[in-house]
């Protein structure tokens, strides 16, 4: 039974023979329409399908921050087979014998506000690279990467414990044996479901132990990036969307990458009131308002969850960025007003920089500042995150 769905591939892009050769036989993920289809509805094109309810730091750092970003120098350095410099930035590209492909580089930036709330309770985590420290079979992977935000309510410990203990559990469980390339996805993807889940427990753990317990949640949404592939795994809320150049209609779509947890979905109510819940005013309980979380521990004997959606997408050359954001940002700009927003930006030839700074860093810095800021000015009450990780060609 296939529990996750991918997000397709241009129709123009040639496969390797590599991936021909898998499709042939029993295939783990189903076939979808072509990424050129630009159908949406109101939040973006989803180019997946369901799954049922389950039980700027610099190249080389490690960057986790919680209202700052926190950066280790020398962390992680990549292991070089081809580079190509813009200034002083590095965006490593390498050539993966097996299929003959290039590798994209990734650079993530950020920006917050704290807005009307009283405290930030957002979080993000930007690793640009972090294959030394996951230690993968270096036949079957090159690189890997990780992005994520948090949106956290009730308070900030749900999110900052995320924000610092997600990936740490990620390369502690982040496969050292695989087989083959469809054991990779497969073992990927289990990866990240254990992730999620000893994560949650350890946080419910930790909450339970205080006097009085903590009550705290959080949104998660990671981008986990192995070669080319980006495996997409959401709780709640906040989102991840691709900019990806159609060349049919010549003009940048914004691809819905995560799907929404709330309780008025009809799976989501069902397991709900499966539980022993209910859904009151689109609330559960007429209190929370995702249906999936880390944290939340009076809630998840209610059907609320910490297993997430899984999505995953092959990059091509024709994508720009991916968007992580909290719905601070999304309930006063749809996913297509932010991805045309950010290319303003990046189209922004007077963007000044400082010395010794890329220009394509000042100007992707200034559409995640840019964009923070005007989702404060259009009303938006909630903690705002932005993050843009950069696809180097």
């Amino acid at each position: 039974m296939d529990l996750f769905g991918d997000l397709p591939e241009p129709e123009r892009s040639p496969r390797p023979a590599a991936g021909k050769e898998a499709q042939k036989g029993s295939l783990l993920f189903e076939d979808l329409p072509p990424a050129s289809s630009t159908d949406s509805g109101p939040g973006g094109p989803l180019l997946f399908d369901d799954l049922p309810p389950a039980g700027s730091g610099e190249s080389g750092s490690l960057a986790v921050s919680i209202s700052q970003t926190i950066k280790n120098e020398g962390k992680g350095a990549k292991r070089k087979t081809s580079e190509e410099e813009n200034g002083n930035e590095e965006l490593v590209e390498k050539k993966v014998c097996k299929a003959s492909s290039v590798i994209f580089g990734l650079k993530g930036y950020v920006a917050e506000r704290k807005g009307e709330r009283e405290e930030m309770q957002d979080a993000h985590v930007i690793l640009n690279d972090i294959t030394d420290e996951c230690r993968p079979p270096s036949s079957l992977i090159t690189r890997v990467s990780y992005f994520a935000v948090f949106d956290g309510h009730g308070g900030i410990r749900a999110s900052k414990f995320a924000a610092q203990n997600l990936h740490q559990n990620l390369i502690r469980k982040f496969p050292k044996v695989i087989g083959d390339v469809i054991s990779v996805e497969k073992t990927v993807k289990r990866c990240l479901l254990d992730t999620f889940k000893h994560t949650d427990e350890e946080f419910l753990k930790q909450a339970s132990s205080q006097k009085p317990a903590w009550k705290d949640g959080s949104t998660a949404t990671c981008v986990l990036a192995v070669d080319n592939i980006l495996y997409i795994a959401n709780l709640g809320d906040s989102r991840a969307i691709l900019c990806r150049y159609n060349e049919e209609s010549q003009r940048h779509a914004a691809l819905s990458l995560s799907k929404e947890h709330n309780p008025t979905q009809y799976e989501e109510r069902m397991r709900i009131q499966k539980a022993g819940g209910n859904v009151r005013d689109g609330r559960v309980l007429g209190v929370l308002e995702v249906s999936r979380s880390i944290g939340d521990g009076q809630y998840k004997r209610c059907g609320v969850t910490s297993v997430p959606d899984i999505r995953r997408c092959q990059l091509t050359p024709n994508d720009r960025f991916i968007l992580l954001a909290c719905d601070g940002l999304f309930k006063v700009f749809t996913p297509e007003e932010a991805v045309n927003f950010i290319l303003s930006c990046l189209e922004d030839e007077k963007i000044q920089t400082r010395e010794g700074k890329p220009a394509i860093d000042a100007r992707y810095e200034a559409a995640c500042n840019r964009l923070a800021n005007k989702a404060v000015q259009r009303g938006s009450a909630d903690n705002v995150t932005v993050m843009v990780v950069r696809i180097g060609q």
